[in-house]
């Protein structure tokens, strides 16, 4: 298991005494970590019945189950995701990339630890981080940024001065309006066959990875916001938001300059026209038009 920080949950729960290692999402639950549960997802607390002795936010106006009370440490709160983003706040945890050793190979700036498949093609001006791995066949265009934890697979492009792995924004107001900013932990994982256009973002994940998944492409000056999931053969067009924990099916298509808000799944084989804002979930096989989008 990664450790990210380590903190005694004694702070927040007198009756307990062990450690807290690395957040953990309700999807991907893990042993000592730092967890909330909001009740829009009760349905996914079951997940802490199968792991133990984590640190976790609950809303105080709902019961806690026995099973999960008596596994692990849990904080009632009136807002379990602010608890939460307070958490790193409160003990000086961030997860900024580390500045290492790299080496200059034909202008690119290429970390120690990296791993770089067989006929790359990287241009001068790029930078890749330490806990990258690349695969076969790869074109990285000049002044594109792949940091953080990035897997890469093969036959991919990446064209110019994108960045891969940059730090999406998880946050939320205290009592007092002010930000209360949670570090990103999660990372980048792009299968094979994937274009990735110029000036696009595609951010890590705040806990789990955002994805990419085989055959995708992604056009010029897109946004990919974290937790992002991408099915296979999607196509997102220029200058297309997907905010985070967005998804779609296989072979969904996004056309330009389209927003998918935070959280919304866009089914496979779905079509978003141009300039739509998308704030409901899409069926498979529909097209969806307009601000709002709507089936049409």
């Amino acid at each position: 298991m990664t450790k990210f920080f380590e903190v005694n949950v004694r702070k927040y729960v007198e009756e307990y005494s062990f450690s807290v290692f690395r957040p953990a999402s309700l999807d991907n639950a893990h042993d000592n970590s730092v967890m909330f549960v909001t009740e829009g997802f009760m349905a996914r607390a079951e997940s802490l019945t199968s792991i133990k002795s984590c640190l976790v936010f609950w809303p105080c106006n709902v019961d806690v189950p026995k099973q999960i009370n008596g596994r692990h440490a849990v904080v009632l709160c009136e807002n379990p995701h602010l608890e939460y983003c307070r958490f790193f706040q409160d003990n000086g945890i961030t997860n900024h990339p580390k500045l290492g050793e790299y080496e200059l190979i034909n202008g690119a700036y290429i970390a120690k630890g990296a791993i770089i498949g067989e006929k790359a093609v990287i241009f001068p001006n790029v930078y890749i981080d330490t806990d990258v791995e690349i695969g076969k066949n790869i074109f990285i265009g000049s002044g594109t940024r792949i940091i953080g934890r990035v897997k890469i697979g093969d036959d991919v492009v990446i064209r110019e001065n994108s960045v891969i792995g940059a730090d999406g924004l998880s946050t939320d107001r205290d009592e007092n309006g002010k930000a209360v900013t949670m570090p990103q932990f999660g990372g980048v994982k792009i299968g094979n066959r994937v274009q990735v256009g110029a000036n696009t973002v595609i951010a890590r994940g705040a806990i789990d990875d955002t994805v990419i998944e085989d055959g995708c492409k992604i056009d010029n000056s897109c946004f990919i916001s974290h937790n992002v999931q991408l099915g296979a053969d999607t196509f997102v067009v220029g200058e297309s938001i997907m905010f985070g924990s967005s998804s779609t099916g296989e072979q969904a298509y996004i056309s330009g300059n389209a927003t998918i808000r935070n959280g919304i799944h866009i089914g496979s084989k779905a079509v978003v026209g141009m300039g739509a804002v998308v704030t409901k979930p899409v069926p498979d096989g529909a097209t969806v038009l307009g601000n709002p989008a709507m089936v049409r």
